[in-house]
């Protein structure tokens, strides 16, 4: 099997590791595989060691992506790449790179399936920015031609279908974790908490979000607030792009809530696994817009209890192993957040392990992986 993947950028953040992982997988699989992508970023030399080449349009990241499908548009040598790599399959990440994936599969005689990938709810259009809002009406318009739209969450694909997106090409398939990378680690306990200056028993709360209006780090702030108040011996660790000192909201809602000393903001981090894995309790404070939560995913791997808020699948995903909360509620995230700490280790070990079991069973990056083979080679028309 030979796939072309389209996607935004790659930098560290949802669809890209995720598209990651699959990579990793249609290696061991023996299938070759190829990115295309509008700008590099952090993720671009792990897709090359994993054999996958890298085609940049070298647009510059945080420019208007409507210029880059633009670009894409008069681009000759896009044409001329799709043609000579020759793929048997064509598979779209997000909105943009979706149109991006489409477009190519014409430029080959023939059938050549494609495959779209959303991984995101809507929330409300008009706090999108324009030419994302764009690109999501216009694949609306045009969603009857890939061979399947892939959500990550039930609730994606019924936001989508209801804003004209076609029904018939639904396939709901949540991302897929390393259960063998993100796993239960006592050595990262007292490793990080080394690192972080904290003793031993510091109880840590961990926030592992990009900075983005979306993932709520001010809810976040306001709802450690109260539980720092309340709890001496509570940190709390926020790790993800852009979420450093050097960020003004951060810097603004830490001084606000006096939560100095209380909050570690790590920023872009590779040992998210080892972070993960030294928590005592994961949380996603997410306004609107998770579709499925990798953060979560990743730390119920770790064995981590997780108290989130009610978006997307989030409550699907966590199951009966942590606490769901509504979104935009701080009170809510603390009294939550309390009740695990009031819970001691002892109470919060059963649900740590009942989160590992269930990521294993229904979320592991072999159960979806085998799903995707079976839905390409099903596309494509080769026996699975």
């Amino acid at each position: 099997m030979r796939i072309l993947h389209f996607i935004n950028d790659l930098h560290a953040a949802g669809s890209q590791v995720e598209m990651l992982r699959l990579l990793g997988e249609e290696r061991r699989w023996g299938w070759e595989s190829a990115v295309v992508t509008f700008a590099d970023g952090h993720l671009s030399s792990e897709v090359a060691a994993l054999g996958a080449p890298v085609f940049s349009l070298g647009m510059r990241t945080g420019a208007p992506l409507a210029s880059h499908l633009l670009y894409l548009l008069r681009a000759p040598a896009i044409v001329r790449l799709t043609r000579r790599w020759r793929p048997q399959l064509v598979q779209g990440w997000m909105y943009h790179a979706n149109l991006a994936a489409s477009l190519a599969a014409t430029c080959r005689a023939g059938i050549m399936p494609v495959l779209w990938r959303i991984g995101q709810t809507i929330h409300n259009l008009a706090i999108e920015r324009r030419t994302t809002a764009a690109m999501m009406r216009a694949g609306g318009l045009v969603s009857r031609q890939p061979a399947a739209i892939i959500y990550n969450s039930e609730a994606s694909a019924r936001q989508h279908e209801a804003r004209g997106y076609a029904a018939a090409r639904r396939v709901v398939m949540a991302g897929g974790f390393d259960c063998e990378l993100f796993r239960p680690s006592p050595e990262a306990r007292g490793a990080v908490r080394n690192e972080l200056g904290l003793d031993e028993d510091a109880i840590l709360i961990g926030l592992m979000a990009r900075l983005h209006p979306m993932k709520d780090h001010a809810g976040f702030l306001r709802a450690a607030h109260v539980v720092a108040a309340r709890h001496r011996n509570v940190y709390f660790v926020l790790a993800g792009s852009g979420v450093t000192a050097d960020a003004p909201e951060l810097a603004r809602g830490i001084a606000e809530h006096r939560l100095e000393g209380r909050v570690f903001l790590l920023g872009l981090r590779r040992d998210m696994m080892r972070l993960n894995a030294a928590l005592d309790i994961a949380c996603s404070a997410s306004s609107h817009g998770e579709g499925f939560s990798n953060a979560i995913g990743e730390a119920m791997a770790c064995g981590v209890p997780c108290v989130a808020t009610d978006v997307g699948d989030t409550a699907r995903l966590v199951g009966g192993t942590g606490v769901i909360v509504p979104p935009r509620d701080p009170t809510a995230l603390a009294r939550a957040l309390g009740e695990l700490i009031e819970a001691g280790a002892a109470g919060r070990r059963p649900l740590g392990h009942a989160s590992r079991q269930r990521i294993e069973r229904e979320f592991s990056l072999k159960v979806v992986a085998q799903r995707y083979r079976e839905l390409c080679e099903d596309r494509v028309g080769e026996p699975a």
